[in-house]
């Protein structure tokens, strides 16, 4: 089996073991000094800032799942190169409070070393998160702070 069959197969664990809330299965996909980022506004969601290591990474993972009472994903795209994987998935997080889906497309890239995950980047669709997290339309907002009103 190829590194980039491999690597894919190990995302694609990575990713099974958080969507059923397996934490630490999780965890130990990742190398000890896991570098976390996502291109979200973190003040708006302040728990998606930058995460390096192990015990950052679980705190925010813990936080997510606090939030929601269930996570699914499709991943329709996945390629490798060597020790890169990208990952173009489709998401649906169930919130706890009140049963709503907030469904947001993603894309995350994993870099590996020695055969662990050192580092995940992710892209998201922000504008259209933040609306279903806060369940409102946030146009008029922003439009509305851009005329001085």
């Amino acid at each position: 089996m190829s590194v980039e069959s491999l690597n894919k197969q190990r995302a694609l664990h990575l990713l099974d073991a958080f969507a059923r809330g397996d934490l630490e299965a999780a965890l130990s996909c990742c190398t000890d000094d896991v570098d976390f980022l996502t291109h979200a506004p973190i003040d708006v969601l302040p728990h998606m800032g930058p995460r390096h290591g192990k015990a950052e990474l679980r705190q925010l993972w813990q936080t997510v799942w606090s939030r929601y009472s269930e996570i699914r994903y499709k991943a329709p795209h996945i390629v490798a190169d060597g020790d890169e994987v990208a990952t173009y998935l489709h998401s649906y997080f169930t919130k706890r409070d009140n049963g709503r889906i907030v469904q947001f497309d993603m894309a995350v890239f994993y870099t590996f070393r020695n055969g662990q995950i050192a580092q995940i980047r992710e892209i998201i669709d922000s504008y259209d998160l933040v609306q279903q997290v806060l369940e409102r339309e946030i146009g008029p907002l922003i439009v509305g702070a851009g005329d001085g009103g």
